[in-house]
């Protein structure tokens, strides 16, 4: 299993999104150019954070995105979700009903009636998983970044977008 790294450009991003003024936008343009990757890929996981409502597009020659929600609305299961889609991970094929024992009608009904132990273990740990996810939001991260980054990284970031922001 992984994440494509879809998932780590949209959190980074919208961790630079938390300090934009109310009044104004970040576009693709600028949040490209500080990632070093294509405006064509951005915008296509923009489009996947404006449809789950995480993000907010603003029409216009100073237009661009702002945050839909406050920051610590937003976790990071909204972002994989919205990023990598709804479908478990785990995907029971319920190969066990080809099994040996299927194929003789003595065993065949007993074990399809009983559920696959496997499946049910890989959805509880990928419930687990969601969970551990579910409690991380983007306030969390951004204060995590004030914690491990220096003050003058974390000053240059903002200022960066604070010359590019429309609004």
């Amino acid at each position: 299993m992984q994440y494509s790294i879809g998932v780590e450009y949209a959190l980074h991003c919208l961790v630079y999104l938390i300090d934009t003024p109310s009044d104004a936008t970040i576009g693709i343009k600028e949040l490209s150019a500080f990632q070093g990757i294509s405006e064509t890929y951005l915008s296509k996981i923009f489009g996947k954070l404006t449809k789950a409502g995480i993000v907010r597009s603003v029409p216009g020659v100073k237009g661009g995105y702002k945050l839909a929600k406050p920051p610590a609305e937003i976790s990071f299961w909204d972002v994989v979700e919205a990023v990598e889609g709804k479908s478990p991970i785990f995907q029971c094929k319920n190969i066990k009903d080809n099994s040996y024992l299927c194929r003789d009608e003595e065993y065949a009904a007993c074990t399809r009636a009983t559920p696959c132990v496997i499946n049910l273990t890989m959805r509880d740990a990928e419930e687990t998983m969601r969970n551990q996810l579910r409690n991380k939001s983007l306030i969390w991260l951004n204060e995590e970044l004030d914690r491990v980054l220096t003050p003058k990284a974390r000053q240059e970031t903002r200022d960066f977008f604070a010359q590019g922001t429309g609004g």
